[in-house]
C-alpha cells in the first residue's frame, strides 16, 4: 500500500497520489477521513539505535531477573546515566491556538549542565551528582552518595551503559572494595536503562517550550526539579514500571 511503503509526510501527498493514480479527486479532510478509517494516525516516528540487537537485550532482562531474584530484600539494584541539559529552547508538540503563530524565544549560547544520575527503581528514589563534566570522578562521587544513601544493604547493583567513564581503570579499582556492582547494558540499549525515562519526564516538566533568560535561572529550575522529585511520585510510579520495550 502506498502509505505503508512511502510514509508520506502529509495528506496532500496521498490526495495527489490517489488522483494521479486513481483520477479521483479528494479534498484534504476526506483524505485524513479516509486514512483514520484505515488505521493510520499522524504521528513523528520515535528514533531507535540502528545496531540494536534483540537477542542480547531479551538475554539481559533474563539475567536481571534472575539477579534480582538472588539478591536480600536489603540490596538494592539502581539505573545509571549521565545527562546533559543544554541551557536552549527545546521546541515539542503543544497544544497552541488555531492560526496563532506560536514562537519560542531560544538562546544563542551553548552552557549546559552535566548530570550524572541515578535512579532507584522500587523507591523511585534519584540520586544525582552534578560537576564539570560527567566523567570517572562525578561517577565515584556519585557511588559515595549511594552507599551513604543505602548503608544496610550489602549489594547496590548499578545498571548502567558502556560509556568509557564507567569503564575506566578508577572506578573498576573503587568498586573493588565497594558495596558497588556494576552491570553493563547491551550495547545501543537504552530503552533498557529506565533512568532514561527520568531524562525525559524531566523535559517534559521543565524544559519543552520554556524559555530560560539566563544559565543561572535554567540551572535552578533543574536543580529545583531533583530537589522536588517526590512531588512526582504518583506520575513516575506509572512511568517507571519494569516494562522493557525490544529494540529490533
Amino acid at each position: 500500500m502506498y502509505v505503508e511503503e512511502n510514509t508520506p509526510s502529509d495528506s496532500l501527498q496521498v490526495a495527489n497520489y490517489v488522483k494521479d493514480n486513481f483520477g479521483i479527486k479528494y479534498s484534504i479532510p476526506a483524505i485524513i477521513s479516509i486514512l483514520h478509517k484505515l488505521g493510520f494516525v499522524y504521528k513523528k516516528p520515535k528514533l531507535i539505535p540502528g545496531k540494536a540487537d534483540p537477542i542480547t537485550q531479551k538475554e539481559f532482562l533474563n539475567e536481571l531477573e534472575k539477579l534480582e531474584s538472588e539478591l536480600d530484600e536489603i540490596d538494592e539494584v539502581i539505573y545509571m546515566d549521565g545527562v546533559h541539559p543544554q541551557h536552549n529552547s527545546k521546541p515539542a508538540y503543544g497544544w497552541f491556538k488555531k492560526g496563532v503563530e506560536a514562537p519560542l524565544k531560544a538562546n544563542s549560547g551553548r552552557q549546559r549542565i552535566n548530570i550524572n544520575g541515578a535512579l532507584n527503581a522500587d523507591s523511585l528514589d534519584v540520586t544525582i551528582y552534578i560537576d564539570d563534566a560527567v566523567n570517572a570522578q562525578s561517577t565515584i562521587e556519585l557511588f559515595r552518595k549511594l552507599e551513604k544513601k543505602y548503608p544496610k544493604a550489602n549489594r547496590i547493583v548499578v545498571i548502567c551503559d558502556n560509556a568509557r567513564y564507567y569503564r575506566s581503570k578508577i572506578v573498576k579499582e573503587y568498586v573493588k572494595n565497594s558495596r558497588i556492582e556494576l552491570k553493563f547494558l547491551p550495547p545501543y540499549a537504552p530503552n533498557l536503562n529506565l533512568i532514561e525515562r527520568v531524562w525525559r519526564f524531566m523535559n517534559k516538566k521543565i524544559r519543552n517550550n520554556k524559555y530560560y533568560e539566563t544559565f543561572q535561572e535554567f540551572r535552578s529550575t533543574v536543580c529545583n526539579f531533583f530537589e522536588a522529585i517526590s512531588d512526582y511520585q504518583t506520575e513516575l510510579a506509572r512511568l517507571l514500571t519494569k516494562k522493557f520495550a525490544i529494540f529490533c
